[in-house]
């Protein structure tokens, strides 16, 4: 498995998140658009943990923080679509492009157990 894949796929994501947050509403600006910016950084921060890391137990709390903050914007971004900031084109891709980051956390996990 490519190490980088999961940094480059998140790195996709995150260029995504600003175009999209765009488009919120100026009200929005400080509470949701701030949330969703937040937790995508502190995905980031997260992945650098994990490449930094050779201890097998910090890399596998790491991926389940990881976990954690992705199913969080999971929960942003439908609240976001709830309350119709983006459309549902926004809304399939943005879920889709977290569903594959959390596939390969997932693979990671796996490979570190092993271990």
């Amino acid at each position: 498995m490519d190490k980088y894949k999961l940094y480059n796929l998140y790195d996709d994501l995150i260029y995504y998140t600003h175009n999209i947050l765009k488009k919120y509403p100026q009200d929005e600006k400080t509470s949701l658009v701030l949330d969703i910016k937040n937790n995508t950084y502190e995905g980031m921060k997260l992945i650098i943990l994990i490449f930094k890391s050779y201890n097998n137990e910090s890399k596998i709390n790491n991926l389940n923080l990881l976990d954690v903050n992705i199913k969080m914007l999971c929960f942003l971004i439908r609240l976001s679509y709830k309350n119709k900031y983006i459309n549902k084109r926004n809304y399939y891709v943005w879920s889709n492009k977290l569903n594959n980051i959390n596939n390969i956390i997932g693979e990671y996990i796996k490979l570190c157990l092993k271990h």
